[in-house]
């Protein structure tokens, strides 16, 4: 049987690995990702002293347009049959959407929910810390490496990283692409940004009246949830937790400086915005330096670029 390999265990890698294991049942499908799990820009963190206190660091909710609510209609069907979905019923302060029909879903269990939801239906072997250095074509085969590992072959690669990252890839890639191929992936852009995650002990509480606020008019953070609150979970036995979500140009500003640096300018800023605040438990930083496409490739309209022809199964 022929074998797929998908790099990325996001969103796209996993709706990847359910769409080609629905249409072509025989295939092996493999996915690998650099990190410790799944989820990429969908993910999830939970508190190292309470496994049910979470926070969504990526993807905060997600907006059903109308256009895509019925583009997309079977897969929002099947996410909320299985409960991974359910709607936003909270208040969110502060949005802007031009879509006056659009309709707004949380994942009860975190964002991470969805990636692994569709990871589950591919039957895919899913391996993580696998981060691919080299692809080289061999004849009808690709020969894909690894750090730390032996290199394996595959039928097909699908890679799904942003793509900054497929264009660092050693070996043959760059000489499979055309100049133009080459030249509309280079003008694809991301925007940049840091998220906090806060985990606090049970009998903390923030007293605030909304679930989630854009703020505007802040030098460094444009939004903040309190994320068992965003979910309509909140229980006196849990912990709760806290996303802040840096501006864009802040981000841009520190991309290259050391969580460890940046950590303490957003909490400092946290605490004029919220004044009062009870000490956190601990706290999760972590660094988007693609957090959104905001220059996608000419021939998408999704904000999501497609790959060269030849790379796609």
């Amino acid at each position: 049987m022929s074998r797929v390999l998908i790099v990325g265990a996001g969103l796209t890698g996993s709706l990847c690995a359910c769409l080609l294991r629905r249409e072509m049942p025989n295939k092996v499908i493999v996915v690998w990702d650099k990190s410790r799990g799944a989820g990429g820009r969908m993910s999830t963190s939970r508190s190292p002293s309470d496994a049910s206190c979470i926070v969504d660091l990526g993807a905060q909710y997600i907006t059903a347009t109308t256009y895509y609510a019925k583009m997309h209609q079977n897969f929002y069907e099947e996410l909320l049959a299985h409960g991974v979905l359910k709607p936003l019923v909270s208040s969110v302060e502060g949005e802007v959407m031009k879509d006056g029909g659009h309709k707004n879903y949380v994942s009860p269990t975190g964002v991470s929910a969805i990636v692994k939801h569709f990871l589950k239906q591919s039957g895919a072997e899913v391996f993580f810390d696998h981060h691919v250095t080299h692809i080289y074509q061999k004849g009808a085969i690709w020969e894909v490496c690894r750090k730390g590992g032996a290199p394996e072959q595959f039928d097909s690669v699908v890679l799904t990283m942003p793509v900054p990252q497929i264009l660092q890839l050693q070996g043959d890639v760059g000489s499979l692409l055309e100049k133009s191929q080459r030249q509309q992936l280079e003008a694809v852009s991301y925007s940049s940004r840091y998220a906090l995650g806060l985990f606090y002990k049970a009998q903390a509480h923030i007293d605030v009246p909304w679930a989630a606020k854009y703020i505007s008019n802040n030098p460094c953070i444009r939004f903040i949830a309190i994320d068992d609150k965003k979910r309509n979970l909140e229980s006196p036995e849990c912990g709760t937790s806290m996303v802040v979500h840096t501006s864009v140009p802040f981000g841009i500003k520190h991309l290259e400086e050391a969580k460890e640096q940046v950590e303490p300018l957003i909490l400092e800023e946290l605490n004029k915005l919220l004044p009062g605040l009870p000490p956190p438990d601990s706290i999760k930083c972590q660094k988007w330096r693609y957090s959104q496409c905001d220059q996608g490739h000419p021939e998408d309209d999704t904000g999501i670029s497609p790959l060269p022809t030849k790379f796609r199964a």
